[in-house]
This record gives C-alpha cells, sequence and structure tokens, in this order.
C-alpha cells in the first residue's frame, strides 16, 4: 500500500485552547482579587488571546494589561486580540504574581496568575481560594501559603526566593556567638 501526501493541502491548524480562569462571582463583597488565570506558558503572546476572548462576554472589551516582567519570558507592547490590540505594560512593583486588566466598560480586575508548572491540585487550590468573594488574601499570599503546603509548586528557587524574601530563618537579635536562641527557655542558657 502506498500513502501519497498532499503537499498543497492546508495543514490543520493548532487549535486555541480555552483559558484555564476561575472568576469571583459578581456580589456586593470587594475582595483583593477577581479570581485566578492558570496560562499553560510564559509566553503572553500566545496566552492573552484566549483569556481576553474568555473575559469579552462577562466583562466586556479588554483594552489594556498590566504584569510584572520577572515571570514571563517576554512581555510585548501590543498582543492581537480578534481584530484589535490588546495593550501590555509591566511594572516591577507590581505583584509578580498578579496580572491587571483594564476594559472601558467595567474597570478594573486583578487576577491571580497560577504558574504554567502547577500541578493540577495545587492549581486548583489556588484557582478557588482567588475566586472568594471579599477574600482579604493578596495574589502573593495565597502562592506563599501554597509554597508553605509545600505541593504544586516544584520551582525550588521561587520557595528559596519566598523564605528569604520574609526574613528568612530566625535571627537572634543577640547574635549567635554564644549559641543562644531569641527565645528564653529554660535550659537554653536563659537566667
Amino acid at each position: 500500500m502506498t500513502t501519497t501526501l498532499d503537499r498543497t493541502a492546508p495543514r490543520d491548524l493548532p487549535v486555541e485552547l480555552p483559558a484555564r480562569l476561575s472568576l469571583t462571582p459578581k456580589t456586593t463583597f470587594a475582595g483583593q482579587l477577581d479570581g485566578a488565570w492558570w496560562p499553560r506558558s510564559r509566553d503572553l503572546e500566545s496566552e492573552l488571546p484566549a483569556l481576553a476572548a474568555a473575559l469579552d462576554e462577562p466583562w466586556g472589551r479588554v483594552t489594556r494589561v498590566s504584569v510584572n516582567p520577572t515571570r514571563w519570558s517576554a512581555v510585548p507592547r501590543t498582543v492581537p486580540v480578534g481584530g484589535r490590540v490588546l495593550h501590555v505594560g509591566w511594572f516591577t512593583e507590581q505583584d509578580p504574581d498578579k496580572l491587571i486588566l483594564l476594559s472601558y466598560t467595567v474597570g478594573r480586575w486583578d487576577l491571580l496568575v497560577i504558574p504554567p508548572e502547577t500541578e493540577p491540585a495545587a492549581a486548583a487550590r489556588l484557582m478557588a481560594a482567588a475566586a472568594i468573594p471579599g477574600s482579604v488574601l493578596t495574589a502573593g499570599v495565597l502562592m506563599a501559603n501554597e509554597t508553605v503546603i509545600g505541593r504544586g509548586i516544584g520551582d525550588a528557587r521561587r520557595r528559596e526566593a519566598t523564605w528569604e524574601g520574609e526574613g528568612g530563618a530566625c535571627s537572634s537579635p543577640f547574635g549567635d556567638p554564644t549559641g543562644r536562641t531569641a527565645l528564653p527557655l529554660p535550659g537554653n542558657g536563659w537566667r
């Protein structure tokens, strides 16, 4: 049996997968986050069209996005989305685990960005926690809590950065030359 390939036939283009998204229900309770987004890669140019398309109906046309550049391979200035242009800005002062979306019709939304390499169970926990109406937990706190649980986010450097960013190990105000700890416990040399 002979197989003939027609090189002039149109190729199947990759199907754009829907955005993995969890949104806070519409309530009167305003929280720190409006939901969570779990992109499949760190390529904003390929990920943002699906996110914008998913949000067009419930929120209106997204016109601008801002990110912290530390979590993305590249931050393009603009991204084509369904015949229009989405403007992308970056700010190092912005929480690296948060994406800010702006729309002319509804306003601003803050989404937790779950790293693409996160395991599904951890992503599900984070998506549920970010969608709780009126929650006071920030994106950074949710990610740090998941890191403490020790599951899902397999990036050891990220865990170390969180540890160091929060002050690392408890250090004694008296230094360590005498071997004393900061806590006056019986039998450790404190009198």
